[in-house]
């Protein structure tokens, strides 16, 4: 027994020199790697080949528990893009060699419409990935980022709203398609994740870590429509979120997997503080979790 129910990890983009960056950020302690793409597979990555030589790093660990892929991150739009479309099918197929089932990203969108014109296209879309991924016992995850784009007037992501989800889930209603969540994206939207989290954690599949700072004084007097900074995302132990909590939710829940943490937003540990603020975040996350594992003895009588 350890932590191995909820690892806490972090994002890395599959490029050339992955393996160089992973062995010099391991040995920080992260337990799950999510490895990421941009709208495709780059020229020249091939995925058993990363997967081969990914896993062979891992193996290197010492100390503590051996890390893991957690996922696999195809990031695009897939309603309007069918190389990334493609390319979300190419990851469900790796998923069983990077030992990983899960496949995270945007679920796309119909550019400039509002999302509900792009059901249809979902439903087209996913319904046979959603089947490829079933066959393959491998869960697709959302990720609920708005990327700038707003219910009338969508952009590369539907799924950024509670009210798209139950549109997409009661579309495709299949058991394998869920989200990927994070209490930033929520507060983005004046939601407080905790509540929300509660309501929807059966259909988590997969954690980012990353939260947000919202300048309450900003909102109640600039509003969120004037152009105003209103809020920051910001790394797990920066932020206003409660991980103590969120853990005690998924937990209580069932959940099984991991909270990677996803980096480069800071706007204070960046640059040079990146990897102290990630690293941070990392002890943080793993504080919220109840800190290192202690066996409990059997109870005298027991």
């Amino acid at each position: 027994m350890s932590h191995e129910d909820i690892r806490i990890g972090t994002l890395v983009p599959v490029n050339k020199g992955i393996e160089d960056y992973l062995r010099a950020i391991m040995p920080h302690g992260f337990e799950s790697f999510s490895l990421t793409f941009w709208q495709t597979i780059p020229e020249g990555i091939n995925l058993k080949q990363v997967a081969k030589s990914v896993k062979a790093v891992l193996a290197e660990a010492t100390g503590g528990i051996e890390p893991v892929i957690s996922s696999l991150g195809m990031f695009g739009n897939p309603l309007e893009d069918k190389n990334n479309a493609k390319a979300w099918a190419k990851c469900i197929d790796a998923c069983e060699a990077f030992g990983c089932d899960i496949v995270a990203g945007f679920a796309g969108a119909l550019s400039g419409k509002p999302v509900p014109d792009s059901m249809k296209q979902y439903k087209k879309v996913f319904t046979p990935l959603a089947k490829r991924a079933a066959d393959k016992g491998v869960r697709i995850a959302f990720e609920n980022c708005d990327m700038r784009g707003t219910w009338e007037c969508a952009t590369t992501n539907i799924a950024h709203a509670p009210k798209a989800w139950e549109m997409m889930f009661d579309i495709l209603p299949a058991d394998n398609i869920g989200l990927e969540w994070e209490p930033c994206h929520q507060m983005y939207s004046l939601i407080d994740p905790l509540p929300q989290l509660r309501q929807w954690v059966d259909k988590v599949f997969h954690v980012h870590g990353k939260d947000a700072t919202v300048l309450w004084d900003v909102v109640k007097t600039r509003g969120i429509r004037g152009g105003d900074v209103f809020a920051y995302h910001r790394t797990p132990g920066f932020g206003d979120t409660n991980w103590s909590d969120v853990i005690t939710i998924l937990r209580q829940a069932g959940f099984k997997g991991s909270i990677d943490i996803e980096g480069w937003h800071d706007p204070v540990y960046c640059g040079e503080l990146e990897m102290t603020g990630q690293v941070h975040g990392l002890n943080y996350l793993k504080h919220c979790r109840g800190g290192e594992f202690v066996p409990t003895p059997k109870r005298p009588g027991a």
